[in-house]
This record gives structure tokens, C-alpha cells and sequence, in this order.
């Protein structure tokens, strides 16, 4: 099987495209991995090249999320057209929404990893400003006109339906990380969080704001530069800035606690990567979270400080609720493996693909009949 996949090198999206890759060509399948948003750094093209099975095509089109991206939206459409003739895949795999709507010659899906109208309703608390009905306009075409949608969670494709009407077909195929990259090691009395500090969404800036109550030092991983060019003040925490992935784990290892109180997280591949490197969790009370980690960690209202403060200082004074909770967390996050990935993703393309042979052969009975044939 061979597929065509879209994806950006600015977020998750890549590091969850990268593992899919892997595991999906421990099966044999091919993916011809179409980047656009920024051009990958050499640490990324590295990891391209140490799998077989991936060939990578690269562009720096703007991402249907960023500011008046609709020009550069026509171009990609065009330039993954003209890949999907070279490349002649079996799928079609969108890791964004908008290029749903071009005219596929084959069956095509889309992944919905996070979107601007459910980003914003969950973090401002309104509907999003009269600005991004075009932005909701080509999102809503895009998921209407592939046959099936995926999400990583229940929460998040009942967010895409709630915001842009209902999916022919939708699917939840949670992600997958490779637990021998995230190995426990010797605990430190220290808490870590790794995320965005200028987004909203991953409410890092709430853990500045306890750090000077906590009896443990907070260690902060991530960009602090918005991207319109202003940069966060990083107050109280030990700012490490932004950290390759390789330089990330260790910090996972040691720290005892992971403090991700997001009021928005779609999944949250942070928290997968720290429980598997035996952190104990405390995270934002949201649905997606509660739906990934249930009984395994400790849950506060991201808009309440206090909560945070209080689960954060309790974990730090029970050492055993502490240990057993890092146990509960690294089990569940055993479940979620790059292989139960991959034969989730194999099913739902060769579900697509016998829609697609249906979808076919009435086609051709509708034209015979049309012609007068038999």
C-alpha cells in the first residue's frame, strides 16, 4: 500500500507523522510525506532518512490556520495534485482540512488533530470572531467532501461535528508513541511541563503563577515567541527554551511531576511521552484529557490557580499517591503504542478503499443504465 500524507513541521502533527511513518512500514505501506507551513530542520529531515519507507516532499505553503493563507492554499492544492499523479497512491491522507475539497482521482480521509473554532471556543469561551467564517467555510467543504474523517479522541471529532456539521464517516484512532524512547529514570523533586508558553491552549503561563508556592522548582520546555514576533515573559519558572526531541527526554526522566493544565489538548502527546517516562500527571480538567487518562492522573480546572497549586503540593508531600499514580499513568500509556496505531490506520484505508471500489462500480452501473447498457 502506498500513501499520500500531508502534514506540517511546526507541531505535533510531525512528530505524530513520523511515528505513524514507522510503524505503518513495519506492514510494508509507503508514505509520501507532503510538508508544508515551514521546510523541516535537519534534525527532522534525519529522521526521514532513517526510515525506509518515507520519502519526504517538502514546501513552505502557509497552513490553512495561519493569517490570509488562501493564496498559498490554491498552490499547495495544485502541488499536491501533481504528486498524487506522480506518486499514484492507494490513499490520500490529510492531516488538515481544506485540501478535502480538491478533485481527488483517489479515495482520500482527513485527520482532525486540532482545529481554530474548537481552539477558540475552548479557550476564549466564544464562538470565534466574524473573522474566520472563511476559515469555517473551507474547513466544513473540505470535511464534506471526503467520505471519512479520524480524530484521536472521541472529544476531539465530536468538536469537528459540533463546529462543522456530521462526518459521513468518522473514526477515533488515538496516537502512538515508541515507549523505548521514554525510559523512567531517577526522580528528581522537580516539576516539568513542555509546551507552547505563548498559547493559551496549554495555560503554561498558570504554572508561572504558582511556581513561587510550590516547595519544588518548575522547569519549563517550549517556544515563548508568539507568532506575531512578541515574546512571553517567563517569570518564576527555570525556562529551558526550546528543546530538539532528543534533548527533551532526559528532562521527562528526571522530573517527577508533569504539570499540563490545558484548557485545550486534543490528545496531548506531552502527556503520553511523561507518563511513559514515569512522571505522575496533573493536567486540565478537559474531556479529551479524561478520556485519554481516566483514573491516571490528577485533574484541577485550568482556570483555577489554586486547584493547581494545591494537586501540584499534595503530589509533592505524598511521595507514595505520587508513585502510585506515575505507575497508573505509564500503564495506561503502555496501551498506547505506535503498532495499535498502525492497525487502526490500516483498517480505516482499507475501509476507505472498499468504499472507493463500491462507490465505483455504481458509478459505472449508473452510466451504463444511462447509456443503455446492461
Amino acid at each position: 500500500m502506498k500513501i499520500l500524507m500531508t502534514a506540517d513541521a511546526i507541531g505535533g502533527v510531525w512528530t505524530y507523522s513520523i511515528e505513524l511513518a514507522r510503524a505503518l512500514g513495519a506492514y510494508g505501506v509507503e508514505i509520501v510525506l507532503a510538508t508544508m507551513g515551514v521546510f523541516p530542520t535537519a534534525e527532522q529531515r534525519a529522521q526521514v532518512d532513517d526510515i525506509p519507507t518515507l520519502t519526504l516532499e517538502a514546501s513552505s505553503y502557509k497552513l490553512e490556520w495561519m493569517d490570509d493563507p488562501w493564496q498559498d492554499l490554491s498552490y499547495a492544492g495544485k502541488w499536491l495534485l501533481r504528486l498524487a499523479e506522480q506518486v499514484q497512491p492507494d490513499v490520500v491522507h490529510l492531516n488538515g482540512y481544506v485540501h478535502g475539497s480538491l478533485p481527488w482521482e483517489y479515495p482520500a480521509l482527513i485527520v482532525s488533530h486540532s482545529c481554530v473554532l474548537s481552539w477558540w471556543y475552548a479557550v476564549k469561551g466564544v464562538p470565534a470572531p466574524d473573522e474566520y467564517k472563511r476559515y469555517s467555510h473551507e474547513v466544513a467543504r473540505g470535511i464534506h467532501s471526503v467520505p471519512m474523517v479520524l480524530a484521536p479522541t472521541r472529544a476531539m471529532l465530536t468538536s469537528v461535528e459540533r463546529h462543522y456539521g456530521c462526518c459521513r464517516t468518522g473514526r477515533v484512532i488515538a496516537n502512538g508513541r515508541d515507549p523505548s524512547l521514554f525510559v523512567p529514570g531517577e526522580k528528581q523533586p522537580m516539576i516539568f511541563a513542555a509546551g507552547r508558553v505563548w498559547d493559551d491552549a496549554k495555560n503554561i503561563m498558570a504554572l508561572q503563577k504558582v511556581a513561587p508556592e510550590l516547595d519544588w522548582p518548575v522547569y519549563v520546555a517550549g517556544d515563548d515567541e508568539h507568532p506575531d514576533g512578541t515574546t512571553i515573559a517567563t517569570e518564576n519558572v527555570n525556562f529551558l527554551g526550546i528543546l530538539p526531541p532528543h534533548a527533551v527526554q532526559p528532562w521527562y526522566s528526571a522530573a517527577s511531576i508533569y504539570a499540563l493544565p490545558a484548557r485545550y489538548e486534543p490528545f496531548g502527546l506531552s502527556a503520553l511521552e511523561a507518563a511513559l517516562s514515569g512522571c505522575a500527571l496533573v493536567l486540565g480538567d478537559i474531556p479529551s484529557l479524561r478520556e485519554i487518562w481516566g483514573d491516571a492522573a490528577v485533574f484541577v480546572c485550568p482556570d483555577d490557580n489554586e486547584a493547581l497549586r494545591l494537586a501540584i503540593q499534595s503530589l509533592i508531600h505524598d511521595p507514595d499517591r505520587r508513585r502510585d499514580l506515575a505507575e497508573r499513568a505509564r500503564e495506561n500509556a503502555l496501551t498506547y503504542t505506535p503498532e495499535r496505531m498502525a492497525r487502526g490506520y490500516i483498517g480505516a484505508y482499507e475501509e476507505l478503499l472498499s468504499w472507493w471500489v463500491i462507490k465505483g462500480r455504481e458509478t459505472l452501473i449508473a452510466g451504463q443504465k444511462v447509456g443503455g447498457g446492461k
